[in-house]
C-alpha cells in the first residue's frame, strides 16, 4: 500500500467519523431539549398537585414528596446563596436531606443535570455553584 492511498483511506474514516460525531452531537441536542421539556412539564404536574392537594377537604392526606420538589429546593439554595460554592454533602447538610451514599449519589446525578443546563457551574471537582 503506498502513500497516496493510506492517505485517502485516512480520510474516508475521518470524514466517516466527523459525520458519526455530527449526528451524535444532534442526537444530544434533541435530547437535552426533551429532558428540559420534560422537566417543565413535570415541574407544572407538582404545581397542579400543590393546588390540587389545597383545594381538598382537610381529610386528604399530604402529597408524597416528589423528586421535583427536591430540585425546586437545590435550585433555590444556589438561587439564595449565589456566590457559595457547595460540595454534594453540604449542600445535603444544609437542604435537610439524607447524608447517606445512595441519597448523594443521587443529587450528584441531579447538579450534573442542572450543569449540562447551564443553571450551575462547577468550579472544582465536587463542586457545585450558581451560574454567574
Amino acid at each position: 500500500m503506498n502513500v497516496s492511498e493510506l492517505l485517502r483511506l485516512l480520510q474516508a474514516e475521518h470524514d466517516e467519523t466527523a459525520t458519526r460525531a455530527d449526528n451524535l452531537r444532534g442526537q444530544i441536542e434533541q435530547l437535552t431539549t426533551a429532558l428540559a421539556e420534560t422537566e417543565a412539564r413535570l415541574a407544572e404536574l407538582v404545581a397542579t398537585r400543590k393546588v390540587i392537594d389545597g383545594l381538598a377537604p382537610p381529610d386528604h392526606g399530604p402529597a408524597p414528596a416528589e423528586s421535583a420538589t427536591v430540585y425546586q429546593r437545590i435550585v433555590t439554595a444556589f438561587n439564595e446563596h449565589p456566590g457559595t460554592v457547595f460540595r454534594v454533602r453540604d449542600l445535603h447538610e444544609h437542604l435537610g436531606l439524607p447524608t447517606d451514599e445512595p441519597s448523594i449519589n443521587v443529587t450528584r446525578s441531579r447538579l450534573g443535570r442542572l450543569v449540562r443546563q447551564g443553571l450551575l457551574e462547577q468550579p472544582g471537582r465536587g463542586q457545585y455553584q450558581k451560574r454567574t
